[in-house]
């Protein structure tokens, strides 16, 4: 009866930690070029109480063991990297990526991190940036006296100066992973590589797999809240199931302690 206290409470620690999940799905609705994450889970040791293929007395030998299990863990969090809805901006800063492949950006440290976010704004200097000022690589530099930008979908980035000729600033590149779901979150819309998710490997977008660009779009959140409200339905029902088993287990526990010897 104990093992039963143990085990539902491992379930509702369990069914904890996917609700922090799907929360943090639900928070993200709205963030630019977010993935949602799916809680995936465990089961935990077991007890051997008779093994099976074990002899009888009568010569054969056991179809079934006995084992009893211990509950189940939260063994890891998948990042569901699907292509997120395309929206319109009419900013040409904008950029989505229509297919695989993430943009590279510096970070303060030094350190090369990977975003889906194309929201890229300007700075003084005219460096193409992220909404926190952290430089795009390769470094795109936009003239002062230029009265347009236009990126084509392999990244070329070009500008109308203001006599009216087109000048070639440079030309955007996207990373790809083998697994990207090993990537590191960092926040702010940032990933780093990891042992898990290989080697990044740079690509022209539009080509050899990578995705095209789309100016003037943003991919929103691949988050699909009806399937979140679902599953955080399921995750509360199990919660309160699990308690119940915990309730249940007590019951029996003071049953067998108030029994007259």
């Amino acid at each position: 009866m104990l093992v039963s206290l143990y085990s539902a409470a491992t379930g509702m620690n369990a069914e904890q930690r996917k609700l922090d999940i799907i929360s943090n799905n639900l928070a993200n609705v709205d963030t630019t070029g977010y993935k949602k994450q799916r809680a995936e889970f465990q089961d935990l040791l077991y007890s051997s109480v008779k093994e099976s293929g074990t002899p009888t007395a009568q010569g054969s030998i056991l179809p079934t063991g006995l084992y009893v299990g211990h509950g189940t863990r939260l063994s890891s969090t998948t990042r569901i990297f699907t292509l997120g809805n395309i929206e319109p901006t009419d900013n040409s800063t904008d950029l989505a990526i229509m297919g695989d492949g993430f943009f590279q950006v510096q970070m303060q440290d030094g350190r090369i991190a990977y975003t889906r976010d194309g929201s890229f704004k300007i700075d003084a200097n005219g460096r193409l940036t992220t909404s926190d000022g952290l430089m795009i690589i390769p470094n795109i530099v936009i003239p002062e006296n230029s009265v347009g930008i236009n990126i084509s979908p392999d990244g070329i980035v070009s500008v109308v100066l203001g006599d009216g000729s087109i000048q070639n600033v440079g030309n955007l590149t996207t990373i790809r992973f083998l697994n990207p779901s090993g990537l590191k979150p960092m926040g702010n819309n940032l990933y780093i590589e990891t042992p898990a998710s290989g080697n990044a490997v740079e690509g022209i977008p539009g080509q050899d797999g990578f995705g095209s660009l789309q100016q003037g779009y943003l991919e929103k959140s691949n988050v699909d809240v009806v399937k979140e409200m679902v599953d955080m339905i399921i995750a509360q029902r199990a919660y309160d199931i699990n308690s119940k088993t915990i309730t249940t287990a007590d019951e029996m526990l003071r049953t067998v302690s108030n029994i007259k010897r």
